[in-house]
């Protein structure tokens, strides 16, 4: 997914890699400082920095399955001594986009008030240069956190399952977990940026009060959420965060995003790598990776709900 914005933050300039990490592990949350280390120790092997200034041309053809994906299935992770330390908690998690957009252009590009403006309801979504579509990898990832977050005791409610044609808009995704009274929502996306930006990156609700939109109450509990899920992220994974743009952190604020606009509940989106890019590609359509973002994603909720 690749957005641009009123507060998108600039392309960053390419870093040395020792530079990159001194600057990270500085910036990032407390948290993400020994997931810094299991990085620094596994270099390229865990992923890089990805997400650009520039709106990806979507996908126009059917998803279609990477020959580099596997066939792992979630594996719901033990929860100590039989506990369940998110039982009562809800979660709600967005998979971004939707397997059938591209079948419904005219439903998809209905504009929406999104509180600063209109916007398309939602977008196709970007793809790995082999065909492997966003809305696959992010459906997966969800799948995987289910379970893993549902072994911890939480509800966890889907803003679409593949269960649905096209859509929800990015109104409609914001008022499912509005209406779930949820404890935490998570967006998953993956980037369309250029060949050689390389990174994840979490993006937090700015602060928005206009028409429809009133993020005040969330903007600190949303950030809070986005710092534990930046800092599993990279524990889990041994992805760096972005290498254009966040500053390194692995934090980026904005406000042109309906589905955080119009949240009244914490809530963050996460790019979990640049699909563009061969290296991200390779993880991001790896079974293997791909469980270990879900663990790394949904140790980030845990954290954050447990306080």
């Amino acid at each position: 997914m690749s957005y641009l914005g009123p507060d998108f933050d600039p392309p960053q300039p390419r870093r040395g890699r020792r530079r990159a990490l001194t600057v990270a592990a500085t910036a990032l949350v407390p948290g993400a400082l020994l997931g810094w280390l299991v990085y620094a120790t596994v270099g390229d092997g865990g992923g890089g920095s990805g997400d650009a200034a520039v709106r990806t041309t979507p996908a126009t053809t059917p998803p279609t399955a990477s020959s580099t994906q596997d066939d792992e299935k979630p594996s719901p992770a033990p929860s100590p001594s039989g506990a369940e330390p998110l039982a009562g908690k809800v979660v709600v998690i967005d998979p971004g986009h939707n397997p059938g957009n591209f079948r419904h252009p005219s439903e998809i590009n209905r504009q929406v008030d999104i509180g600063t403006n209109r916007k398309e309801c939602d977008t196709t979504g970007t793809s790995t240069n082999a065909g492997y579509a966003e809305a696959e990898f992010t459906l997966d990832v969800a799948r995987r956190m289910r379970a893993l977050l549902e072994k911890q005791g939480a509800t966890v409610k889907f803003t679409q399952d593949g269960d649905r044609p096209w859509g929800p808009c990015v109104d409609e995704r914001a008022e499912i977990g509005n209406k779930a009274k949820a404890d935490a929502v998570v967006s998953i996306h993956a980037d369309g940026a250029g060949a050689g930006q390389r990174g994840f990156h979490v993006i937090l609700p700015g602060k928005v009060a206009k028409g429809a939109a009133d993020t005040g109450p969330i903007v600190a509990p949303s950030r809070a959420l986005g710092e534990r899920v930046a800092g599993a992220f990279v524990r889990v994974t041994g992805s760096a965060p972005s290498d254009y743009v966040g500053g390194g952190t692995g934090l980026v604020t904005r406000q042109d995003l309906g589905g955080l606009n119009l949240s009244t509940v914490p809530k963050v989106f996460i790019e979990c790598g640049n699909m563009r890019d061969s290296k991200d590609a390779a993880l991001l359509t790896s079974g293997a990776w791909r469980q270990k973002a879900a663990q790394g994603i949904s140790e980030g909720i845990v954290s954050f709900l447990r306080g």
